[in-house]
């Protein structure tokens, strides 16, 4: 497997899933700008950003598609509920709400964009407030993880993201996030990727 990256990206957030893992894979890093726009890489990723996985015939961007085949294909690691597990729809649903609603939200806040309400409906995330406190319930029932006792690809991506946010000041830091977060940090895996949330 070949993994595409740069240390300041959300690349991050594959380098913890690795780490979490116990895989290793050969690493191309690609700078903003120049690497990353070259044709060869334009081949890889058309959007020219990392992260991007190559296994094989078979090419992977985006983050959190990214986290999903490698839990599936490394499936005997246990970090994604089995396909026939109730939780797998929880897994679902907390990895894309990450990946789709909340990052575009939390993006919104850090870049000040204003929503209006009469705009809410053509936004993703609707209103912020409803998002955050759906996020705060959910986290108020993940004990200790997002699936229960089995950490998960899941809380890679959304702990990943709480992170970054409080890091960017985009989060208020409630409770539920700071005891969520404080699970994480109990990971081993995590350390490998821990100066980034500095």
């Amino acid at each position: 497997m070949t993994f595409y990256t740069n240390p300041e990206s959300r690349s991050v957030v594959v380098e913890w899933l690795l780490a979490e893992l116990e895989i290793d894979c050969t690493r191309v890093t690609l700078d903003y700008g120049t690497s990353m726009k070259a044709p060869e890489y334009l081949a890889i990723n058309p959007f020219g950003k990392v992260p991007a996985l190559v296994d094989g015939d078979l090419v992977i961007y985006e983050t959190a598609a990214i986290c999903a085949y490698l839990a599936d294909k490394y499936s005997d690691k246990g970090l994604a509920p089995a396909l026939d597990d109730p939780k797998r729809g929880l897994y679902y649903r907390w990895l894309f709400l990450a990946a789709g609603p909340w990052e575009a939200a939390n993006v919104d806040r850090l870049l000040k964009v204003a929503i209006a309400p009469e705009q809410e409906m053509f936004v993703g995330y609707g209103n912020y407030n409803t998002l955050y406190q759906a996020v705060i319930k959910g986290l108020t029932e993940a004990q200790p993880y997002l699936c229960g006792a089995q950490f998960t690809a899941a809380d890679v991506y959304v702990g990943a993201g709480i992170l970054w946010e409080l890091k960017m000041g985009t989060l208020q830091p409630h409770p539920e996030i700071l005891r969520y977060v404080e699970n994480l940090r109990l990971r081993p895996s995590l350390q490998t990727i821990a100066a980034t949330f500095s």
